[in-house]
């Protein structure tokens, strides 16, 4: 190809006219490529090729038969894509607007309600009940529980935080409006554990937080929207679980039943 496809749109529509015209293995990347773009984002070299089952090299000759001069010129686009893909409130205000007319907050209800359903169904096919028990154990043996979410994230932290206290199980919300969440992150040991929400775009500041976790050697259950992830290399267990959508407002309904489940199980196994 001649042309250097500049969006993911011209990239997809590129990809498409060309398929039956590429060898087998870059035939194999572009496939993938289409029908994951979210992992190829956010995916290295070696993972996307892990996944896709190919050579590393094989993805910057598809990447070059594009008209790239390698991966990560590629890999700009699929990230262009997910920037744009995160809509500003007022166009999803717009977008609800659209409905029709006569349904009015009816039609918001049960769009909403719909996606919330959509979410909960999802967790429970994808729930793990081992990984699910793991992430309990840490959580239960932990002398205080680290929570940390922001953004969209929040109500789920604040959520939390209200049940441990009732359940008195010590905690630590790092929500500092003087800026001492360093200073409170360092206080963590390896007798302690957080558990972390976040998904794209994901909060710097969260990413952060859990770094720090990290280095302390403190144990991380997080709760995200993807593999790839950057909570994902950091934690000791995690749980992939991405929410439905009803004009772009996203339901929190499965983060929330996942989150207060691991509460009420804590909760339940320090009793015992």
């Amino acid at each position: 190809m001649s042309a250097q496809p500049q969006t993911y749109e011209s990239l997809r529509e590129a990809v498409l006219e060309e398929h039956r015209k590429l060898p087998k293995r870059i035939a194999q990347v572009a496939t993938y490529a289409i029908d994951n773009p979210d992992e190829i984002a956010f995916g290295t070299v070696a993972s996307i090729a892990a996944s896709s089952g190919v050579p590393p090299s094989t993805l910057v000759r598809f990447a070059q038969h594009l008209g790239f001069d390698g991966f990560t010129s590629l890999q700009a686009v699929f990230r262009t894509r997910l920037r744009e893909r995160t809509v500003s409130y007022d166009e999803r205000l717009v977008a609800l607007r659209a409905g029709p007319d006569d349904d009015g907050s009816r039609h918001i209800l049960d769009g909403y309600v719909a996606a919330s359903v959509q979410s909960l169904e999802n967790l429970l096919v994808r729930a793990d009940g081992a990984r699910l028990s793991r992430a309990v154990d840490i959580l239960a043996n932990a002398e205080t529980i680290y929570i940390i979410a922001r953004r969209r994230s929040y109500p789920v932290a604040s959520s939390v935080a209200y049940a441990l206290g009732k359940l008195r199980i010590p905690y630590r919300l790092i929500d500092s409006a003087a800026g001492l969440d360093a200073d409170v992150l360092e206080l963590a040991t390896p007798r302690d554990a957080a558990l972390t929400v976040s998904f794209s775009p994901y909060a710097a500041a969260t990413v952060d937080d859990v770094r720090l976790l990290a280095r302390a050697k403190t144990p991380i259950i997080a709760i995200t929207d993807s593999v790839f992830s950057p909570l994902t290399e950091f934690a000791s267990e995690w749980f992939e679980v991405p929410e439905a959508d009803h004009a772009g407002f996203r339901s929190l309904a499965a983060t929330m039943a996942l989150a207060m489940t691991l509460v009420i199980s804590v909760g339940k196994a320090r009793q015992g």
